[in-house]
């Protein structure tokens, strides 16, 4: 009787456990799951919210929570779109939520920009796809009043003597990163500029021409924002035939420059390492073109020469493509428009400064906005103002 009373007692005990002798335990019920799905969106002319939804994959008899922020890609934070971030609570039962996010519309032509909105630290739920891409998709046509000419001198893809060694037609939909480098930031640049400068500002046209474009826009505490490419450390050259073609902006306080700097100006700095500005206008007059080298020991000593060529009766850089070309060998540089000659530098005229001039230099293309030379942008000053660069071409 003892004995049978231990064992009824015993299996009582386990059945109120439900599972004696196991170390098992029930399995939690599957969670649902959240995701985030990509998004393209036109960019509009004003500012506008745009909704992206988070689902789950089924109802929940509880609360889920998850947390949600914005990471920059080629669309920027303050310029193309406006940084959020929380969290997005589901009520037992509710499927999907959207999450606001603010858009920065403008009226440039420019390539499409992206950027991503991702889902974090969920509760109650699991993660499928965390992270959207959102497309911000160009939808604005002959920027401004773009016009491409399709007329203009034009040069040859070969020249006798010469092989091309290096060259960028700027086809395609983006900037070559691999030869070229957006100098970013304000600052005056040495010579007291208005602009920030901005990879934005920089894009192609037509899949075959690079424009840098300034615009009337407060960024980084300047009122005008522009672009600096440099092909420093991936593309430098030493001497040979560089010829570019170009349509150039006017206007009172615009500085277009298509120049080089010595390589060394890392460690020498300048103008010690030299600088050839094959290319230089002041936007109030639109007609005329400069040619100069620059040197000199130390900035104290600073010394420069150039020329300048005008085009005949009222035709201006902004008509139509012109062709700004040097011709570089040791100990001596000429500078050409369209294939003429209009200035010749040698050492006989460094005035008693180093020559420099016979090392590698790499390019800089910029659009500057007010500065020493040009003054600053007035009244009649029309924003937006481009460079249109057709090509740049290395022969040696």
């Amino acid at each position: 009787m003892k004995i049978l009373f231990q064992f009824l007692s015993t299996l009582l005990i386990c059945l109120l456990a439900f599972n004696c002798g196991s170390d098992e335990t029930p399995e939690d019920p599957p969670k649902p799951v959240l995701s985030i799905s990509d998004l393209t969106v036109p960019e509009g002319n004003e500012d506008n919210v745009i909704q992206a939804t988070v689902s789950l994959s089924e109802a929940s008899a509880t609360n889920v929570i998850v947390s949600y922020a914005t990471v920059e890609g080629t669309a920027k934070a303050g310029l193309d779109f406006f940084s959020t971030d929380g969290d997005l609570t589901f009520a037992a039962g509710e499927m999907e939520k959207n999450i606001a996010v603010e858009l920065k519309a403008d009226e440039f032509e420019e390539n499409n920009e992206q950027f991503e909105l991702i889902i974090l630290n969920p509760i109650n739920a699991t993660l499928g796809n965390s992270r959207a891409t959102i497309t911000i998709e160009n939808d604005d046509n002959v920027q401004g009043g773009l016009v491409i000419p399709n007329t203009g001198f034009t040069t040859p893809t070969s020249y006798a003597g010469y092989t091309l060694v290096w060259s960028d037609e700027f086809q395609g939909s983006t900037l070559n990163m691999s030869d070229w480098t957006h100098e970013i930031g304000s600052g005056g640049w040495g010579n007291n500029e208005l602009q920030y400068y901005q990879g934005n500002n920089t894009y192609m046209a037509e899949s075959d021409y690079m424009v840098i474009e300034a615009r009337e826009e407060s960024v980084g505490g300047a009122s005008y924002t522009s672009s600096r490419a440099i092909t420093q450390g991936k593309q430098e050259f030493q001497f040979g035939r560089i010829d570019i073609r170009a349509v150039l902006p006017e206007g009172q306080g615009i500085w277009p420059a298509l120049w080089m700097l010595g390589s060394n100006f890392g460690t020498i700095g300048w103008p010690d390492c030299g600088e050839i500005d094959i290319m230089e206008l002041v936007g109030h007059l639109p007609g005329q073109v400069h040619g100069t080298v620059h040197m000199g020991a130390d900035p104290s000593q600073h010394h420069f020469i150039g020329s300048s060529s005008i085009l005949p009766g009222n035709a201006k850089f902004s008509d139509e493509f012109h062709v700004f070309s040097i011709v570089w060998e040791e100990n001596n540089i000429k500078f050409l428009l369209d294939d003429q000659e209009y200035f010749e530098f040698t050492p006989a005229q460094t005035n008693g400064q180093p020559y420099p001039f016979n090392q590698p230099f790499f390019f800089i293309f910029n659009v500057a906005v007010g500065g020493q030379w040009p003054g600053n942008p007035d009244e009649t000053t029309v924003f937006p103002q481009r460079m249109i660069v057709d090509y740049v071409r290395v022969f040696q």
